[in-house]
């Protein structure tokens, strides 16, 4: 049993320890959290620093997104066959390139379609605007930026004491709430204003820090890492009723805060383990002891959290450089490949179609009109979230374009971006998983956003 703390016992640090906790966590809300106006909306610096890379290099982004596929996949191919030593003595190196079968194939197809993308050579149905020339041209180069920015300054969240304050000062609302620790709530924070990639980011980089266990690892990146503001106004451009901004936006926070309730508590999610990806002697999330006030607990946890860093600017440089090594060659490959496939059988094949004729009965039932018209999109945003607007900008009634854009930002798996990045973090989520969670939140939301509908209509 671990001996109570009492108020005195608490450390006390000095000045320069304020300075190194204060300084970096600042920097780091301030690129992580802190929106700021661009293009007529809203986005967060990182984003903003990343879509400057984009502008500076615009065309060449694409051929240079297919080098990093190639130089991972003949990393791998090095790492496989000659073993050198730089590799297996490395623990960086051998995590990076010494990768099992799936992710072999994962960099084979994602170099292989990124090059016909490229060229434009071979089916036209891989390499169309709409399928590997929409990841190539569209996503990818975001991706590429992004996750320069994002894994560069990650360590300026996660090393210096801030998920220390917030996981403490948060503890009592998401444990019992949402069953999950307090500093949680910096990844949905990170993800509203910013981006559901960076909130992935964020949880997948603490899990392998052994902050998250199986199960937390699970909710935080398929229940936190929401749709950004920015790409839901998006989505209700599309659709022709930006004037139900406010009404559009709290059906979605209402939908979602139900869905972040109810999907920790039931399969699969509420299967995964307890278990954490590696052992530390401390979390950073124990009670405060009794006479101290949580904000004061939260504040010596965040300041021991500082003063154990002495890592430096070389060793701060060479972690961010890792994170972004490891997004731009583990990453990028995956969600080409999977994003590809995905758009491949969303644009060329009725199989989202198909699957989801059982929801024109239900949409019937629930006096949704122009039932058969919106049944088509309630899957198909498995495949990128932007499908069911586009398909659905055409339907007449506002009531149901209403639905299909609150439904399409409240499902949160689609595979030609968050999906892809699940799949190919290290975080305990597979496939099936991403589907039958992907169904759920679409089962669970859609009355609740038809009832809110109705209401307004």
């Amino acid at each position: 049993m671990e001996k109570p703390i009492r108020a005195k016992e608490l450390q006390s640090f000095g000045s320069s320890v304020y300075i190194k906790f204060i300084v970096p966590s600042l920097i780091g809300i301030l690129l992580f959290m802190i929106p700021v106006k661009y293009n007529g909306g809203m986005t967060i610096p990182v984003a903003w620093l990343g879509k400057q890379i984009e502008t500076l290099l615009s065309g060449s982004l694409p051929a240079i997104v297919t080098v990093l596929m190639g130089v991972a996949l003949a990393g791998t191919i090095v790492a496989k066959l000659l073993k050198p030593a730089w590799i297996r003595n490395s623990v960086y190196f051998s995590k990076l390139l010494d990768v099992g079968l799936i992710s072999i194939m994962s960099r084979v197809l994602g170099f292989v379609f990124g090059l016909i993308t490229l060229l434009q050579w071979g089916p036209e149905w891989i390499w169309s605007e709409n399928t590997g020339g929409l990841l190539l041209t569209g996503l990818l180069p975001l991706l590429f930026a992004v996750f320069l920015f994002a894994g560069l300054f990650l360590p300026l969240l996660l090393d210096f004491g801030l998920l220390e304050l917030f996981g403490t000062l948060f503890s009592r609302i998401m444990r019992p709430v949402f069953k999950l620790p307090g500093r949680s709530s910096i990844d949905c924070a990170a993800s509203w204003v910013g981006d559901g990639t960076v909130g992935v980011l964020l949880t997948n980089k603490q899990y392998e820090d052994g902050y998250y266990t199986e199960r937390e690892a699970a909710v935080i990146s398929t229940t936190f890492s929401v749709v950004s503001l920015t790409f839901s106004i998006v989505v209700l451009a599309e659709v022709g009723l930006e004037h139900m901004l406010l009404p559009y936006y709290l059906t979605i926070v209402v939908t979602g805060l139900v869905l972040a309730f109810v999907m920790p508590r039931i399969p699969p999610l509420s299967r995964k383990k307890d278990s954490y990806y590696k052992e530390l002697e401390d979390r950073g999330e124990t009670a405060a002891p009794q006479g101290v006030s949580l904000t004061a607990w939260g504040m010596n946890r965040a300041l021991a959290k500082a003063s154990a860093n002495r890592s430096g600017l070389q060793g701060f440089l060479k972690g961010g450089f890792q994170n972004v090594l490891d997004l731009w060659l583990g990453v990028i490959p995956v969600v080409m490949t999977l994003g590809t496939i995905s758009l491949i059988v969303a644009e060329y094949t009725p199989f989202f179609k198909w699957i989801a004729m059982p929801f024109v009965p239900v949409l019937t039932f629930l006096q949704v009109p122009e039932a058969a018209e919106a049944a088509q999109t309630m899957l198909i945003g498995f495949a990128d979230m932007f499908l069911p607007a586009i398909l659905g900008s055409g339907i007449e009634s506002e009531m149901t374009r209403f639905v299909i854009a609150c439904l399409s930002v409240t499902q949160l798996i689609y595979m030609s971006e968050v999906g892809g990045l699940l799949l190919a973090s290290k975080l305990p989520i597979r496939m099936k998983d991403l589907v039958l969670i992907f169904l759920l939140r679409t089962i669970i939301g859609l009355p609740i956003i038809v009832g809110i509908a109705h209401f307004l209509f």
